[in-house]
């Protein structure tokens, strides 16, 4: 005997897994899967079930039940699971089907008297007896069963068959035109079930130019929902190659040429594709979210799928309380994989803008008081000034307490943020603004406790250098020396500004990123960001947080500097600020900012991009990553969004079974009548 390979006897431990958390026991103490069971173990709770009913999935349970004992036992689930994995899934399920017997074929009279048993109550009219079925399976006194690939066969033509019988059906002149209201009655009876709330919106206005619509725009428009798996691949494609990530007619023209290696699309198909797409955006060049408004019947605005996202984190952090060993493990990892990453690529990214936020705590202590004693003309001078007269090492004094710093202040900032957010979102995934800027807030107010120390250390050490260099009799300090000066107490000295200005600072930043990233760019659990995008989105919220925060960054710098003799000594927040304002004048509050500004988004910028280049060098051992599923499921590696592959083959397979009629799979009620309406079923 053959010994199992590694990947089937996981497979088969990865079954009895799912089996045994949708199980439950009978009154003989065996373990079986009822139905409904069945039904949430193929379909995860978070997936979209806008286009096809979840209760749809239970016409399926007939494939699974082959015994038709109204129950499955873990073998009956392993075998099923195991058709799942087979790369004709779908027609596999739908013979299932129509096979309750397990004969190895199908009846064609049998099949004909279900799909009228099932049929819809306003279904086209659809002939079984033309010339299409007897090429099929015989005329009337000679029809034969089908085998497997003869029914799978007739299954893929069918629907086109179905079109071509409605249009018949409307044209009874023989014009060889139909309404657009035809047109559309035709495509939502018998292609409702692939077509996205988008495109069934603008079915009517197929032809812009005239109330009818031809046999050869029927035939091209059904040619492009047969083929749009291949459209969205292709679409993919040449967006990817584009350097705007928008494409032309031609340009998808020549994609799919090199795709295929020949024209598989006319131009009318092509125009039709475009026509659709285009309908919020007329300029002739789209984006992947223009076509997937068309291609994914999944499809939901960009705010809708922001809410699911949330809800979706929201559920799955919920459910984190119960402990996997080999899960957890793999959590614990990544989660210190990340924070390492994080902390390099954040200290990469300080490191590169320090001279910046030097020359921007030196332009901020400077008192403008007394004029014509100003030791920098400007943010320029200040730079050249440092080279000059402490060599370009002096540009990075204090870089130590700053690199120390890094990694818990992104760490504290962007937890709290993420569990705030989370504890004030709405169930269905959504937050009012004041919660965000509530959950920004929180997070800046939380990382003062840890920030406020190393800040004042590093502010200290920024402008020993200037005071040295301008005569000072005060020694160089070290870092260690200057924490013994100041003690505990004297370490939260400006803390009261520090919140002032990283309050603030955070409720605008993290509210904006979000927004930006999401309302802007189209973030969703189908769009990923790239590196460029989130930059983008990164810099552009931190230059209002930077400068609005600036007078509070500026006080903090005056209260945590030690005055020099013949400066004013500040005795707290209020006294500072009414002195400030008193001798320089309210420009003095905003010194450094545009510093502010230029430091804050090229650190974004080097961070992100060190980040993802550790992430390609370093990655993460297949072996010790943590995967997840809602469902329970094992799910392949991949994008963060990606469904499990039992869901997908069903849906899939629940299509294939619905371009039959729109009311197969759809009992919306499980009652005894409908039971016993699907083979294997019948109690």
């Amino acid at each position: 005997m053959a010994p199992i390979s590694p990947n089937l006897s996981k497979r088969v431990e990865n079954s009895r897994a799912v089996f045994n958390q949708f199980s439950v026991e009978n009154a003989d103490g065996q373990r079986i899967m009822t139905p409904e069971n069945f039904v949430n173990a193929i379909a995860p709770e978070n997936e979209n079930y806008t286009v096809i009913p979840k209760s749809s999935y239970i016409v399926l349970f007939a494939a699974a039940d082959r015994a038709c004992r109204g129950y499955l036992t873990v073998d009956d689930w392993i075998d099923f699971e195991r058709v799942l994995a087979t790369p004709d899934a779908e027609y596999r399920l739908a013979f299932r089907v129509f096979d309750p017997k397990r004969t190895g074929s199908v009846d064609f009279d049998q099949f004909v008297k279900f799909y009228n048993e099932n049929k819809s109550d306003d279904a086209l009219p659809f002939d079984w007896n033309n010339k299409w079925t007897q090429l099929y399976v015989g005329s009337k006194n000679k029809r034969h069963r089908l085998t497997y690939e003869q029914f799978s066969q007739m299954l893929k033509a069918l629907h086109g068959e179905r079109v071509r019988q409605a249009f018949l059906y409307y044209d009874k002149a023989g014009t060889g035109y139909i309404s657009t209201e035809n047109f559309k009655d035709i495509m939502i009876k018998t292609s409702g079930h692939k077509l996205s709330a988008q495109l069934i919106s603008n079915l009517d206005s197929i032809d812009y130019l005239s109330s009818k619509v031809s046999y050869a725009t029927v035939r091209a428009f059904e040619n492009l929902l047969r083929e749009f798996d291949i459209v969205k691949l292709i679409v993919y494609r040449a967006c990817s190659k584009s350097s705007t990530g928008k494409i032309s007619k031609s340009e998808f023209a020549e994609e799919a040429t090199r795709s295929t290696q020949f024209g598989i699309f006319s131009p009318l198909e092509i125009d039709l594709l475009f026509r659709f797409a285009s309908m919020d955006n007329p300029t002739g060049l789209l984006s992947k979210d223009d076509f997937d408004r068309v291609l994914d019947p999944s499809w939901r605005d960009s705010e809708t799928l922001y809410r699911v996202a949330t809800t979706a984190k929201a559920e799955a952090a919920k459910k984190a309380s119960i402990f996997v060993p080999s899960s957890f493990l793999g959590e614990v990892f990544e989660s210190v994989y990340h924070f390492a990453l994080g902390s390099v690529a954040g200290a990469f990214g300080a490191t590169i803008v320090y001279p910046i936020d030097l020359v921007k705590t030196r332009m901020q202590n400077q008192r403008s008081s007394v004029p014509g004693q100003l030791m920098y003309k400007n943010s320029m001078d200040c730079f050249k000034k440092v080279v000059q007269r402490e060599g370009f090492r002096g540009l990075y004094s204090g870089l130590g307490p700053q690199l120390i710093g890094v990694a818990p202040e992104k760490a504290i900032k962007l937890t709290v943020n993420d569990l705030v957010r989370g504890k004030l979102s709405k169930p269905d995934g959504s937050i009012e603004w004041p919660a965000e800027v509530l959950a920004g807030g929180s997070a800046g107010a939380c990382q003062v406790v840890f920030t406020n120390p190393l800040e004042i250390v590093k502010i200290r050490l920024q402008v020993q250098g200037e005071a040295a260099k301008a005569g000072s009799d005060v020694p160089k300090r070290s870092a260690i020396s200057i924490v013994r000066s100041l003690g505990l107490v004297g370490l939260y000295k400006g803390a009261t500004a520090c919140l002032l200005r990283d309050v603030p600072f955070s409720a605008i930043y993290f509210p904006t990123y979000a927004h930006l990233k999401k309302d802007y760019f189209g973030e969703s659990t189908g769009k990923r960001l790239n590196i460029g995008q989130l930059l983008i989105a990164g810099a552009v919220a931190g230059m209002p947080a930077a400068y609005f925060t600036t007078p509070f960054d500026v006080i903090k710098t005056r209260l945590q500097v030690e005055a020099r003799k013949g400066q004013t000594h500040y005795r707290n927040l209020m006294h500072c600020a009414t002195t400030v304002f008193k001798e320089e004048g309210f420009a003095a509050f905003f010194k450094g900012g545009p510093a502010r500004i230029f430091r804050s988004s090229p650190q974004f910028g080097c961070t992100l991009a060190m980040y993802e280049l550790l992430q390609s060098m370093l990655p993460v051992p297949e072996s010790l990553r943590a995967h997840h599923s809602e469902a329970g499921h094992a799910v392949p590696t991949g994008e963060a969004n990606q469904s499990p592959i039992s869901f997908l083959r069903s849906r899939n397979a629940l299509r294939v079974l619905m371009d039959i009629d729109q009311s197969f799979g759809r009992p919306t009620t499980l009652t005894k009548e409908q039971w016993n309406l699907v083979p294997g079923l019948k109690k």
